[in-house]
């Protein structure tokens, strides 16, 4: 059975039908956890993710870890009960009326205390050993943050062979993208930095997504972006990236952008530019 597959009997249900049990020991282990000094923060954020951030939270309140922590979340202006959870859950949290991942993680960032900063996406799940698996990395001389790769679980329309060739391909094409472009290999559900240099750069909020890769570029002046490939640090998550088609329509999909000028991977850049349909229009004063 899979490391994850308890976290399954509650993802996408609502939270109402999640068991008094699951809410009461999810809720202690995460207070017991809470460090009043911590050294890395745990970063939850959240946009109407009521029938899966608690899934979430369970698999937190699950770490393994020999560092004091804090988890804390940030509400995105969901219009469904994803504040509910957190309540319920007694974790820490802020509410966010602008709505973007940036303007997200940035609230995140503004009120968490550690030197080390998490991103944690709450539709995903984290396997045990994953902070310090990850801090093993981020902890060592000029390395300024840290990325890795992630998993989806199998369901009736995903199978789990179609999945590990997904996947391989995927992985393959980022770990050579790495060399040259790390930072376009970063996501926001497996990334974790030293914050005080992250506080000195802050997070764009003023695009729709790739404020996580943006932030990693910015990083590149205090160390290198490095990744950890070790699967006891690989996340699990769900479905909204991959869109509703097939896994080989989507790998279709990928396949064609990612070709078009595929020789650029083999080169460094140090600026991109924003593409019109992804940068966030300011309201007038």
């Amino acid at each position: 059975m899979a490391w994850y597959s308890k976290y399954l009997s509650i993802y996408e249900k609502p939270f109402s039908e999640v068991s008094d049990e699951v809410i009461w020991s999810t809720r202690e282990r995460l207070a017991a956890m809470q460090s009043d000094n911590p050294l890395v923060s745990i970063v939850v954020i959240a946009y109407n993710e009521g029938k899966r951030l608690a899934a979430c939270l369970w698999s937190l309140s699950e770490l393994q870890t020999s560092y004091p922590i804090e988890i804390l979340g940030v509400n995105n202006n969901s219009k469904d009960d994803t504040e509910e959870v957190y309540k319920a859950l007694g974790v820490r949290y802020f509410n966010e009326t602008k709505k973007s991942p940036g303007f997200a993680r940035q609230c995140g960032l503004d009120h968490s205390r550690g030197k080390y900063h998490f991103f944690i996406d709450a539709d995903t799940f984290y396997p045990p050993h994953y902070v310090d698996i990850m801090m093993q990395t981020l902890e060592k001389p000029g390395i300024s943050c840290v990325g890795g790769f992630w998993s989806y679980y199998p369901d009736n329309n995903h199978s789990a062979f179609g999945l590990w060739i997904f996947e391989f391909i995927r992985d393959t094409f980022l770990y050579i993208q790495h060399f040259k472009r790390p930072e376009l290999c970063i996501r926001g559900m497996t990334f974790a930095f030293n914050a005080e240099y992250a506080r000195k750069e802050k997070i764009r909020t003023d695009i729709r997504r790739g404020e996580d890769g943006s932030l990693a570029l910015s990083l590149k002046k205090y160390g290198r972006i490095a990744f950890v490939y070790n699967r006891k640090a690989r996340p699990v998550t769900g479905y909204g990236t991959l869109g509703t088609g097939s896994l080989f329509s989507s790998l279709l999909y990928r396949a064609r952008v990612q070709l078009k000028g595929i020789t650029r991977i083999f080169f460094k850049k140090e600026k991109y530019e924003d593409s019109e349909d992804n940068l966030i229009k300011q309201s007038p004063n």
